[in-house]
């Protein structure tokens, strides 16, 4: 590259991850921070009151195979729930990928977030290449039947999520950049506040009162929040009894009574 003078910062020179290749050529790269830190709320938050804990499974960035008939075919979803299948492989592991025919349950909802590397692909602007296997949106309208597919774009805090309609994916018109989704008694929504110290636009889920979900973390500080407000509640009522017993034995004092403490 040509030397300018005074050299250009490194923010102006170095690649990002989605200038350089991954280890398998067919990648533009690897997650960025946001796409580490958007699925943990996204898992964090989603509690369907309908099904235990026991009975869902959330990936993110894990391979989603879905042709039994080309075993190596799959997607990586950014973030996906699967309904009614044990929380772990077998109801003992970990999964290390989500394998539809053994599973027998494809995926309620895929959440995609928009990168400049993958942003036709996710939004089904992409040409097949028959030679190649299909992209997300056909595997997820087409081949698993997904209900429910949102995308998110954090650059333009553009929320879409489309629903399964016959054999197509309509875009459903959003409220106030909400979709609350009856089945699994939970709404996803755009939530601007401060996740892990970051302060910007984020999806997570809310319930059927409007209230955004809490976190396990969240909901700690809350219950540590309670406590100091019983806390100092306590404290102030024995203060006022310590202050009514004061002046009640200066009243007595002053008629020449000491009371016997």
């Amino acid at each position: 590259m040509y030397q300018t003078d005074p050299p250009l910062s490194p923010k102006e020179t170095l690649p990002t991850m989605y200038d350089l290749p991954s280890e398998n050529p067919e990648e533009p790269g690897l997650p960025d921070q946001f796409h580490l830190l958007q699925p943990q709320l996204l898992t964090d938050t989603f509690q369907p009151k309908n099904y235990l804990f026991e009975e869902i499974f959330t990936g993110s960035d894990i391979n989603l195979y879905y042709d039994v008939h080309h075993t190596l075919w799959y997607k990586r979803p950014d973030w996906f729930a699967a309904l009614g299948v044990p929380h772990l492989y077998e109801k003992r592991d970990l999964r290390l990928s989500y394998v539809v025919w053994q599973e027998g349950v494809n995926p309620h909802i895929v959440v995609e977030l928009l990168s400049p590397g993958t942003e036709k692909e996710d939004l089904g602007q992409s040409l097949r290449d028959v030679e190649k296997p299909p992209g997300k949106w056909e595997v997820y309208e087409q081949i698993l039947r997904v209900p429910y597919y949102a995308i998110f774009n954090r650059y333009k805090s553009e929320f879409k999520i489309f629903q399964l309609s016959g054999h197509r994916y309509s875009e459903v018109i959003l409220s106030n950049n909400r979709f609350w989704i009856p089945d699994i008694e939970l709404g996803l929504g755009v939530w601007m506040g401060n996740y892990k110290g970051v302060q910007m636009p984020w999806l997570r889920w809310y319930d059927s009162d409007g209230n955004w979900v809490l976190t396990g973390e969240e909901k700690n500080a809350r219950l540590l929040e309670e406590e100091k407000t019983k806390l100092n509640q306590t404290t102030q009522q024995l203060e006022e009894e310590r202050l009514k017993t004061e002046k009640l034995l200066a009243q007595l004092k002053s008629l020449g009574i000491e009371p016997d403490l």
